[in-house]
C-alpha cells in the first residue's frame, strides 16, 4: 500500500514517461515536488522499488529507472499504525501506545488509514466488541450516521455521529446506553470506521 506522497510520485513518473517516452531526471523530480535534495528523490524511488512499482540499476542517477505495474497477491497485507485504545463507551484517552498491525490491503481504500483497539461494549449492536481492532480512514469530517472516532476535549470515543446545529450527538449501538450530546466546537473527528479485525479464540 503506497502512502499519499508515494502515490503522487508514482503518478508524476507515469505521466511524464507517457508524455516524453523517457523517465524524468532527479532534478526534474526534485523541482516538481520541491524536495530540498536528491536524497529525498532517491528515498522515494527506493520506496517505490521496494513495493514493486519501479525497477532500477541505480548506477546512473539521471534516468536509470522504469515503472511497472505490481502483481498483487490476494493475501497482500499492509502495515498500519496501531495508535492505542479507544472507548466504545465513555471517552478514554487515545493514542496511549504506538505499534503496527498487518492488515489485508483489500480492507483498505484510498487515503491514509490507522487502527485502534476498542475498549467497552457501547457499539456491540454494530458488531464492534471489546478487544476488536477497528480500521479507520483518516479524515476530519463525516456524514450523519457514519461510525467515527471523535475526540472530545482530548479524549476519544467511537460512536455514530449526527450533527444537530450547534451540537453533535454521538450515538452508541447499545440500547442500554444514551447518546453523548456535545457542543460541536468541542468535537474533532479523527477518522471514519472502514473495517474491523477480531481475533477468534475457541
Amino acid at each position: 500500500m503506497l502512502t499519499h506522497r508515494q502515490k503522487e510520485v508514482y503518478a508524476f513518473l507515469k505521466d511524464y514517461i507517457e508524455r516524453h517516452g523517457v523517465a524524468p531526471t532527479y532534478e526534474e523530480i526534485r523541482r516538481h515536488f520541491g524536495f530540498r535534495s536528491y536524497n529525498a528523490v532517491f528515498k522515494h524511488l527506493k520506496q517505490l522499488e521496494a513495493r514493486g512499482y519501479l525497477t532500477s540499476r541505480w548506477k546512473n542517477k539521471k534516468q536509470a529507472f522504469s515503472l511497472k505495474e505490481p502483481v498483487r497477491a490476494a493475501s497482500a497485507t499492509s502495515p498500519l499504525p496501531l495508535l492505542g485504545r479507544v472507548a466504545a463507551g465513555e471517552p478514554i484517552e487515545a493514542l496511549e501506545d504506538r505499534d503496527t498491525i498487518e492488515v489485508p490491503e483489500s480492507f483498505l481504500g484510498t487515503g491514509e488509514h490507522f487502527a485502534l483497539r476498542v475498549r467497552g461494549d457501547s457499539m456491540i449492536g454494530d458488531g464492534i466488541h471489546d478487544g476488536d481492532v477497528i480500521l479507520l480512514r483518516k479524515q476530519e469530517d463525516a456524514d450523519n450516521g457514519q461510525t467515527v472516532v471523535a475526540l472530545i476535549d482530548g479524549e476519544a470515543t467511537v460512536k455514530r455521529l449526527y450533527r444537530k446545529g450547534a451540537f453533535v450527538e454521538l450515538h452508541p449501538a447499545n440500547e442500554s446506553m444514551q447518546p453523548l450530546v456535545v457542543e460541536a466546537s468541542k468535537v474533532t473527528v479523527q477518522g471514519v470506521v472502514v473495517g474491523l479485525i477480531r481475533k477468534y479464540s475457541a
